[in-house]
């Protein structure tokens, strides 16, 4: 039952897959329309020399979105990394504020107890 629910995405890793999928597939058509808008203004190309200078233009533009994607992924990395050892600091701190109180309440209960 467990791996039907793994192959139906159940826990959400299929359809990020997908997700992904599609929204790449989107990039390279948006690509090539772009790529062939680009050419339609050269009218003096023929037809190798366009699908030439097509394919090098959704080559580029695509090398480029992958590193943009790549640096995006690294910045998200190094922003979980910062704000984890935040939220470490924080809890922390916050911890220590609690014993902290605990202790000065136990401590004036047991010294009132005494008087």
């Amino acid at each position: 039952m467990s791996g039907l629910k793994h192959d139906l995405g159940v826990d959400g890793t299929l359809a990020d897959e997908v997700e992904e999928y599609l929204l790449w597939q989107a990039r390279i058509a948006e690509a090539e329309q772009r790529a062939r808008d680009f050419t339609d203004s050269m009218e003096w190309l023929t037809t190798a020399q366009r699908a030439e200078i097509e394919r090098r233009y959704v080559s580029d533009d695509l090398q480029r979105a992958e590193g943009d994607l790549k640096r995006l992924a690294a910045r998200c990395l190094s922003l979980q990394a910062e704000y984890q050892h935040r939220y470490h600091m924080l809890r922390r701190r916050c911890v220590g504020i609690a014993l902290a109180v605990t202790a000065g309440c136990t401590y004036l209960t047991v010294l009132l107890w005494l008087l």
